[in-house]
């Protein structure tokens, strides 16, 4: 047996914890670099991914995703933020929840995005929404209203930013329990969560009277041609009321077959199925004439806008940035919306960009009056609320364009 020197037993030692010292303080110094940069950081790129349905029976809601690519771009002309600029990597989910967690995927592992912004679609977000707040990668203002968004508790890597679905199909039974007691209502429904969400709504805000009031009801599935069957159905059940939650594609196919068949119900159209570029003009603007949905946002097809500066600022970048988009959709109005939030939250997140900041900003904004919000509304966010926008007013269509009826009427939550 060889005799090991005392000497060299206690160097092996000292070597030992040397060794066992540098590699955690590498370990630490690893961990201080996270903390300021996400994967996807770099000192002068913020790399984002987002999926859109650019394809499919979906794909008018696609104008978000190109709305915010045209702001990104004239925001890096600008300089960026904090000197990095945003690189948004937008992906076809074509509104399928198997495709979507497949191009998620990839956003994640493959790119090695910071984290994943404004991506579209109620069930598609459902299926990722798990696997983004077990890695910890924001989900960060989901566009579509559902209330899901909205649990800091359960999902604190998932906010969203409308207001919530359910907000406002409350605001339109409210408004018919005051103004239309007697009502007999149908409803069209999309069978997914964003569809039930509003259903779910509707029921709180009629209360105990919807059983009765509510005299039929039918859904339909994205990949159905068509909703002219539901309509005859819904028809025949004698409704006076007609509350809409359908998509742009079947939104303009039930204005359109109603109008065709004689139907002329009161008729509350969902916020997300109303564009008067993507939804009234292909279903024919003298169709929709007093139909009735909510408003938050200043709508380019009106025109008490047209000498506002904001809307004029607006106009502006939209002819510059995105120019083969339709002026009358307000899917550009929502992205335009959407990306100057998180614009705002990277400002506030300094050169912090963690993840962990970069959702603590987002949970920590103020009165943010967005040039493109109607007056009075701002986005307001808390630890505790992950609801930024409760305000909505209601509107009516009479040919041309919306006009509001009522003052802004808040979430009563």
């Amino acid at each position: 047996m060889r005799c090991v020197p005392r000497w060299a037993a206690a160097f092996a030692r000292i070597a030992a914890i040397l060794v066992t010292g540098l590699a955690g303080l590498g370990a630490a110094a690893a961990l201080a670099g996270d903390k300021h940069h996400a994967p996807g950081i770099t000192d002068t790129e913020i790399k984002i991914g987002q999926t859109m349905p650019y394809s499919g029976a979906a794909s008018a809601w696609g104008a978000d995703g190109l709305a915010e690519l045209a702001y990104f771009n004239m925001l890096n002309d600008q300089g960026g933020v904090n000197g990095r600029k945003i690189r948004l990597i937008s992906l076809d989910d074509a509104y399928s929840p198997p495709k979507t967690v497949e191009q998620t995927r990839k956003l994640v592992e493959q790119e090695q995005v910071a984290f994943i912004f404004s991506p579209l679609g109620t069930p598609t977000n459902t299926a990722i929404q798990k696997y983004l707040n077990e890695r910890k990668v924001p989900q960060l203002f989901v566009a579509t209203g559902a209330s899901k968004w909205a649990d800091p508790k359960h999902f604190p890597w998932t906010m969203g930013w409308q207001p919530s679905y359910a907000t406002e199909a409350r605001i339109y039974g409210r408004y018919i329990l005051e103004h239309k007691p007697d009502a007999k209502i149908a409803v069209l429904f999309q069978n997914d969560d964003y569809g039930k969400d509003y259903v779910s709504g509707l029921k709180e805000g009629l209360g105990d009277k919807y059983a009765k009031m509510v005299v039929g009801e039918a859904s339909y599935e994205v990949t159905d041609p068509t909703v002219d069957s539901q309509i005859v159905t819904l028809q025949a059940t004698g409704a006076n009321v007609f509350v809409d939650i359908a998509g742009p594609k079947f939104a303009a196919q039930a204005i359109r077959k109603a109008y065709d068949i004689g139907w002329r119900p009161l008729h509350f159209l969902n916020t997300v199925g109303s564009a008067v570029g993507a939804v009234l003009q292909p279903a024919g603007v003298e169709k929709s004439v007093g139909i009735v949905t909510a408003r938050y946002y200043k709508d380019p097809s009106d025109p008490q806008w047209r000498d506002d500066p904001a809307f004029q600022e607006w106009l502006a970048w939209m002819k510059k940035y995105n120019p083969d988009a339709n002026v009358n959709d307000y899917y550009n109005v929502l992205g335009y919306n959407l990306a100057m939030t998180l614009v705002h939250v990277l400002r506030q997140c300094g050169d912090d960009l963690s993840r962990e900041n970069i959702m603590r900003q987002a949970a920590d904004i103020h009165d943010l009056a967005l040039p493109m919000l109607l007056p009075g509304v701002a986005v307001n966010t808390s630890p505790a609320d992950f609801r930024p926008l409760k305000q909505m007013r209601l509107v009516r269509f009479d040919g041309q364009t919306w006009h509001s009826f009522s003052e802004l009427i808040g979430d009563e939550m």
